[in-house]
C-alpha cells in the first residue's frame, strides 16, 4: 500500500483565470481542429466533441444531427451489421465510430460491420477497465488486422497505461474512470482518478508519443468541456449533456404534477406538465438485463438508472456548448480551439458559482 500525496483535481475544483484578449467576437473564434493519427495514418477535421457510445446517446439519429455541425459520435457496441447496412448512405464516415467490445462474439461482429460497410474508418474498443493485459491484446489484435482505420481504446487514467495503449496500437486512447453521471464505478469499487488531473497527465503522455485523448466523463455544463480542453483534451466526450434528446430514441415519459393552483372558472387544479427519458450507464443492472438478459452473478451493477428532462433536439444542446467554449475562448485570448491549452491558466477554488437560486430549501 502507498499514498500519493499531491492533489488530484476535478472541474469542480478550478476555474480559467481571464486575460487579455484582442477577439472581439465570439464568432471570431475557430472550433475546428485538424488531427492527424499516429498509427493510422489518417487526417481528420471537425468539432472535437463526441456523443458517448451509450444507449440514448450513440444512436444513429444523434450521428446524423451531429455531423452537421462536424461533431462526432462513438456508436452504441450492440449495433449489428444490418443496421449499419440500412443506413450507411446516411452517415458519413468522418463523424462516427464502429464500437465494440472485447469478447469473440464482439470481434465476429466488428469484422462483419466492417466487411459489408467498407467506409468506416473508426474503430472504438471500448471496456469499462482498461488495465487488463487481455484488453492490450485485443488492441494488438484490431491494429494487425486494421492497419488503416484509426482506433480508439480506452478506458484509463494514467500516463503509463496510455502510453501502453498507444504502442499497442491506439491512435485515441479514451481517458476517464468513474466520473460519468450515471456511473458508480467509485462507489462500488473506490477505484477512480479525478478527471482533471487524469486528463492532464494523459494527454501529456500521449502528445509526448504523437498520439490523442479523448475526456469521457464527468461534464455537467459547458464550462466543464472547456475545462477539459483547456487542460489539454483532444477531444471531449459527452453521455449525459446529449442525452435526453429526440434523436437519443426512448420512450419519453409525460408527468403531471399539481401545482397547489387553481383554476378560476371552474375550481380545478391547475397541473404542470413535465416530460422525463430514462438514462442509464452501460454497466448498470438496466443495461446489462437489456443486452445480455441478467446481471451476471460475479458482479455487480456499475451504473444508475435515472429519469432526466426531455431536452427536445439536440441543436439546442449543441448551439449551447459550442457557444459556451467560444466565450471561454474570447475570455483568454485564445483565437482558435487549438490554442486554448496554451492560454489556460487554472485557479484552485472551493466554490465555482453563485447556487443560491439552486440550492433546495
Amino acid at each position: 500500500m502507498r499514498i500519493e500525496a499531491d492533489d488530484k483535481l476535478d472541474f469542480s475544483d478550478v476555474l480559467i483565470r481571464p486575460k487579455r484578449s484582442t477577439l472581439v467576437s465570439r464568432r471570431d473564434v475557430d472550433l475546428n481542429r485538424e488531427y492527424h493519427f499516429k498509427h493510422s495514418k489518417q487526417s481528420w477535421s471537425g468539432v472535437p466533441i463526441m456523443a458517448s457510445n451509450m444507449d440514448g446517446v450513440g444512436t444513429f439519429e444523434m450521428a446524423y444531427a451531429l455531423q452537421k455541425s462536424k461533431l462526432f459520435t462513438c456508436m452504441v457496441k450492440n449495433h449489428q451489421v444490418e443496421e449499419y447496412l440500412v443506413r450507411k448512405e446516411l452517415l458519413n464516415p468522418e463523424y462516427f465510430a464502429v464500437s465494440t467490445g472485447t469478447s469473440a462474439a464482439d470481434f465476429i461482429n466488428l469484422q462483419e460491420i466492417i466487411f459489408k460497410n467498407p467506409q468506416v474508418k473508426f474503430i472504438c474498443i471500448d471496456v469499462a477497465n482498461g488495465y487488463s493485459e487481455a484488453f492490450g491484446t485485443f488492441v494488438s489484435r484490431v491494429r494487425q488486422q486494421y492497419p488503416n482505420h484509426t482506433l480508439i481504446a480506452g478506458n484509463v487514467v494514467t500516463a503509463d497505461m496510455t502510453q501502453e495503449l498507444i504502442l499497442r496500437g491506439a491512435d485515441i486512447v479514451k481517458v476517464g474512470i468513474g466520473p460519468g453521471s450515471v456511473c458508480t464505478t467509485r462507489i462500488q469499487t473506490g477505484v477512480g482518478y479525478p478527471q482533471l488531473s487524469a486528463i492532464i497527465e494523459c494527454a501529456d503522455a500521449a502528445h509526448g508519443l504523437g498520439a490523442h485523448i479523448i475526456s469521457d466523463g464527468g461534464c455537467t455544463c459547458p464550462g466543464d468541456v472547456a475545462k477539459a480542453f483547456g487542460a489539454g483534451a483532444d477531444f471531449v466526450m459527452l453521455g449525459g449533456m446529449f442525452a435526453g434528446h429526440n434523436e437519443g430514441g426512448g420512450d419519453v415519459i409525460t408527468e403531471y404534477y399539481d401545482t397547489g393552483k387553481r383554476d378560476f372558472q371552474t375550481k380545478e387544479p391547475i397541473l404542470e406538465e413535465k416530460k422525463f427519458v430514462e438514462f442509464y450507464g452501460m454497466s448498470s443492472s438496466t443495461a446489462m438485463i437489456k443486452h445480455h438478459g441478467e446481471v451476471a452473478d460475479y458482479r455487480s451493477s456499475e451504473g444508475r438508472t435515472v429519469r432526466i428532462p426531455f431536452k427536445g433536439a439536440v441543436d439546442t444542446t449543441v448551439k449551447d456548448i459550442l457557444g459556451g467554449i467560444r466565450s471561454t475562448c474570447t475570455y483568454v485570448g485564445a483565437p482558435t480551439l487549438k490554442q486554448l491549452a496554451k492560454c489556460t491558466t487554472f485557479i484552485k477554488v472551493q466554490k465555482q458559482f453563485n447556487d443560491v437560486f439552486l440550492t433546495k430549501h
